[in-house]
């Protein structure tokens, strides 16, 4: 039987939903990780430290070498590095290291699209010693900073005005560190987008594009719900799928999972992030694929093997999630009206994932959701609805 890898960060949720997928498909699973996932691996799980990519690799190679792997595949970004080095070594289907880590290096990714000349916004990346109102004057003002290796709006805030430079840097430093590196983008208004693809021999199969209603002005950018189909032209949905192959080749990236975040603005469509994984958190519970509700990780799985099915496609109704926000900082205690929730039309299921007790803090200083909410229906517009009355029904109490 085939065994696959799959390097999970300790901060995931999703390694039930591999152990399930890959029971679905009949292969052997491995989960690498920090520490042991919350439900028994027995002999399925290898400790790995992700902050270490090489001797990380060196470890799953050495069980490879007692046990045989046939897949590797990272679950989160944590891991592409991991997952790319281990796969080199194996000669498993996988991406380029240097392929991989530029998806974690936002000033790489930006330099490796800018030479490729895929769309993008103007950028500058600013060491801690660099005149940053001289790099803002020639990008203009509004800008966007960020770090250089964050995510999930992490650090992520929108600057409108000279005099708001210095302080919402000086924030992003305490974030990151004085010795960060922060990349400086122009703003780009729009309508966000994220396509969500499995890439096989650097050709993308997109899976599906979520349209992000909630992408906002600023200054900060949690992300809140995510629905597809997307309701773009057909023409603009084609136009978005183009500039993901596009900023792929660029990059480097020839295999696994993807999620290409894009702005698009008229006929423009322009990239704002790449990430050699998969849709964070347990947002691919929103997606299903095929007649029998095959599964996200199914496909991720398929394709680390060599199983790809090409023909499935995702199944032909609106879905989406809701990303439960943190409205402060503070000890967190509980979600009310959560039955009353899951009662809503349209609502197929809801999981917390943060225990009370736990400090939390919203972005741009957090990087974390309490739970999600999912949703399906006929329509794009009936889950979105389905998913903001969720949003408003739920009640966050944090101390």
């Amino acid at each position: 039987m085939p065994t696959a890898v799959v390097v999970l960060p300790s901060t995931t949720y999703r390694a039930a939903d591999f152990v399930a997928a890959a029971e679905a498909l009949g292969v052997g699973l491995v989960v690498a990780s920090e520490a042991p996932p919350p439900i028994e691996m027995g002999d399925g799980y290898l400790q790995i430290d992700c902050t270490d990519p090489a001797q990380a690799a060196e470890t799953i190679v050495s069980f490879g070498d007692r046990v045989g792997i046939d897949g590797v595949v990272a679950a989160d970004d944590a891991g592409v590095v991991v997952a790319a080095l281990t796969g080199q070594t194996l000669g498993l289907r996988s991406n380029p290291p240097e392929a991989a880590a530029a998806t974690r290096n936002k000033a790489s990714q930006r330099r490796a699209l800018a030479a490729a000349e895929v769309p993008q916004p103007r950028f500058a990346v600013i060491e801690p010693d660099d005149d940053v109102n001289k790099e803002a004057a020639s990008i203009g003002y509004p800008l966007v900073i960020k770090p250089v290796d964050r995510a999930a709006g992490q650090g992520v805030m929108k600057v409108d005005r000279e005099e708001d430079l210095l302080p919402r840097l000086q924030r992003l430093r305490r974030i990151v560190g004085e010795a960060g590196v922060v990349v400086m983008e122009s703003y780009m208004p729009g309508t966000e987008v994220a396509v969500e693809g499995l890439v096989n021999d650097g050709v993308l199969t997109v899976l599906a594009i979520f349209d992000k209603p909630d992408s906002g002005e600023g200054p900060f950018f949690p992300e809140t719900i995510l629905v597809t189909p997307s309701r773009l032209p057909a023409t603009t949905a084609s136009e978005c799928e183009r500039v993901a192959q596009t900023a792929l080749d660029a990059i480097g990236i020839t295999h696994g999972p993807v999620h290409i975040e894009l702005m698009v603005e008229g006929a423009q469509v322009r990239v704002i992030e790449v990430a050699a994984r998969s849709i964070g958190g347990l947002c691919s519970k929103s997606l299903n694929f095929g007649l029998m509700g095959t599964t996200l990780e199914t496909l991720i799985l398929r394709n680390a093997l060599g199983m790809d099915k090409p023909e499935l496609r995702r199944e032909a109704v609106a879905s989406g999630v809701l990303m439960i926000p943190i409205p402060e900082e503070g000890r967190f205690v509980e979600i009310r009206n959560t039955e009353a929730v899951r009662q809503l039309p349209y609502v197929t299921g809801m999981d917390i994932t943060v225990r009370p007790g736990r400090h939390v803090e919203p972005p741009p200083e957090g990087d974390r959701y309490l739970g999600f909410v999912y949703a399906r229906a006929t329509t794009p517009d009936d889950v979105e609805s389905s998913l903001r009355k969720a949003e408003a029904l739920l009640e966050v109490v944090v101390e």
